[in-house]
């Protein structure tokens, strides 16, 4: 679920030149009735990208071709805070240089534990993905979600509910910044990849919005019955379930209180540095540094044996946050991007969630891009899932 920051070579000038003199315009609120509102507070232009520099900066990222020149803006807004009460947010819009409109793309992003790597800050596979979708044309909207890019506090990871209003409110927000089609084909990549699912159950009842189409790429999709039983059966990496699953406690733990004292899950001298370490202001390469190489050497044994068999308030957790394919009928085409070769998500999660939406009338595809790592197959993915876009109209 962790994406790699990649760094262009081409274009530097360009997108320097935008940063260096931004444009910050005061946007209004937002006016569309809908069940997550967004009061949209400012807009900030980063670049303006010709077709040829578009090109330049694909190929960087063997993304594909270009079409339309793509302005790239970050915004911020007001949405529902993980606590109920109301927060900042951010997001990064891409607006395809071209008079005809298709529809708007949401692109989730994946696991970041740096506030500052999402694609509205930085210049990462993200915001690549974003400026590919653009140029397609189809105006783009990567939320950071809470906690991340230019929000307060810290990141509630793999809680469902805030991601999704963050996700759909960001959709709403950029309505103040260029016009947006309400069809919206959602996709995204790894933890992006669950929320995908969950932010398209959330647009079927939207007052503007409503999905097209759902593509995520190598999502978390069935937490209880693969992802965590692959990440405690030596299946995943080692090193990534570790990351993974320290992240998830200690955010569930601010959200829902599952411990008293971090000594009752985390061994020493872990117990003392996991929050300061999730704090989402310590570099990714700082995290993994400093925690050990499996679970077995990250949790106690008790806490090993709870979520190898969840009861409780951990279940009841695990079963809130675990709906991105249980129980709904997205009546929409949906994709489902996998590979065999992914250690950081197992396909199981893939194959499980073709089969829950089976069960609810769904017909899924799910496409297997071969013996690929996590971050290959989010990479190769995503000129596949433009040409369908496309071909959906």
């Amino acid at each position: 679920m962790r994406q790699t920051t990649l760094h262009r070579t081409t274009i530097a000038a360009a997108l320097c030149a935008a940063l260096l003199a931004p444009l910050t315009v005061a946007i209004g609120p937002a006016t569309a009735a809908a069940p997550v509102t967004a009061e949209t507070r400012h807009a900030r232009h980063l670049a303006s990208l010709s077709r040829d520099e578009v090109g330049a900066y694909l190929a960087d990222y063997e993304l594909g071709p270009a079409k339309y020149a793509v302005d790239l803006y970050r915004i911020t807004y007001r949405t529902p805070g993980a606590d109920g009460g109301r927060t900042t947010a951010s997001a990064l819009v891409a607006v395809p240089r071209t008079e005809k409109r298709l529809a708007t793309v949401a692109w989730l992003h994946g696991t970041r534990a740096f506030r500052g790597d999402v694609a509205s800050v930085a210049d990462n596979y993200d915001r690549a993905a974003v400026v590919r979708f653009a140029t397609a044309g189809h105006p783009t909207i990567a939320p950071d979600y809470l906690g991340l890019g230019e929000g307060p506090g810290t990141h509630p990871y793999m809680v469902a509910g805030p991601a999704v209003t963050a996700s759909v409110g960001a959709l709403h927000a950029a309505r103040q910044v260029t016009p947006l089609d309400p069809r919206v084909l959602v996709t995204g990549f790894s933890q992006g990849g669950q929320v995908a699912m969950l932010t398209g159950r959330a647009l079927r009842s939207d007052g503007y919005f409503r999905p097209a189409a759902l593509a995520p790429i190598s999502g978390p999709h069935d937490i209880r019955g693969a992802e965590l039983p692959a990440a405690l059966d030596g299946r995943l990496d080692g090193v990534s379930a570790t990351f993974y699953l320290g992240y998830a406690m200690v955010a569930w733990n601010r959200q829902y209180h599952l411990w008293d004292n971090p000594s009752e899950v985390f061994r020493a001298p872990y117990a003392g540095l996991m929050d300061r370490l999730f704090d989402n202001d310590t570099q990714e390469a700082d995290i993994v540094a400093a925690l050990p190489a499996t679970p077995e050497e990250l949790f106690t044994p008790a806490f090993l044996a709870r979520l190898r068999h969840p009861d409780g308030r951990l279940a009841g957790v695990l079963a809130r946050n675990d709906t991105a394919c249980r129980g709904w009928h997205p009546g929409v085409p949906v994709r489902l991007y996998t590979s065999t070769g992914d250690r950081d998500v197992t396909m199981a999660n893939t194959l499980n969630c073709r089969d829950q939406l089976a069960g609810h009338g769904t017909r899924a595809e799910v496409v297997d891009l071969g013996d690929h790592d996590h971050f290959t197959t989010g990479r190769l993915a995503v000129p596949g899932i433009v040409a369908w876009f496309d071909r959906l109209g």
